[in-house]
């Protein structure tokens, strides 16, 4: 093999590399949104938004945009501000309650550039409220990265509305009060 060869293989290496670290941080932070939370040792809502952060950059942008994520959601930026959004999600009693929500991802879609990348998914994910009601949500995002000198972090989440659609009431009859499923 040639020097070159061996420059570019190493080159496509390193973007597969990017590739699958993206997408194991995209994958983690929908877990953290789950709920109920399947992180395991997850003490409350607190704790469950700081492992969120950590998947940050100090300076990343979280923003709901178009016709209806414009006044649902606005735009989040740096840290605090993010910290904010989450816990006006989580940190107040909503009536009815989340019961469980969960995040599938589909349609991936990602690029690498050197130390910045761009991510794009469609999300759907089923809502169950304690009065039984329920909602099926589907978004599409558009979300950034940047390489650290702690791994791959997000830059920007940007998320669109596709649909919102009511779910049959009680639509899920069984489901977990809190996820056991990485109790060692």
């Amino acid at each position: 093999m040639t020097t070159q060869t061996i420059e570019q293989l190493a080159t496509r290496v390193a973007i597969l590399e990017a590739e699958a670290d993206i997408r194991r941080l995209q994958a983690r932070y929908m877990f953290l949104c789950d709920t109920p939370c399947p992180e395991f040792g997850v003490v409350d809502d607190e704790h469950r938004i700081e492992l969120i952060l950590d998947l940050y950059t100090h300076d990343a942008v979280w923003e709901g945009v178009g016709e209806y994520y414009d006044g649902q959601f606005g735009r989040a930026e740096g840290k605090d501000a993010i910290r904010e959004h989450f816990q006006r999600f989580w940190g107040e009693k909503h009536d009815p309650a989340l019961l469980l929500n969960a995040h599938y991802l589909t349609s991936e879609q990602i690029h690498v550039d050197g130390d910045v990348a761009d991510g794009q998914w469609i999300h759907m994910q089923p809502w169950l409220f304690s009065d039984g009601t329920g909602l099926l949500r589907s978004s599409r995002l558009n979300n950034a990265f940047r390489l650290t000198d702690h791994g791959w972090r997000i830059t920007r989440t940007r998320t669109e509305n596709v649909f919102v659609a009511d779910l049959p009431a009680q639509f899920a009859q069984a489901y977990p009060s809190a996820s056991v499923l990485m109790k060692p």
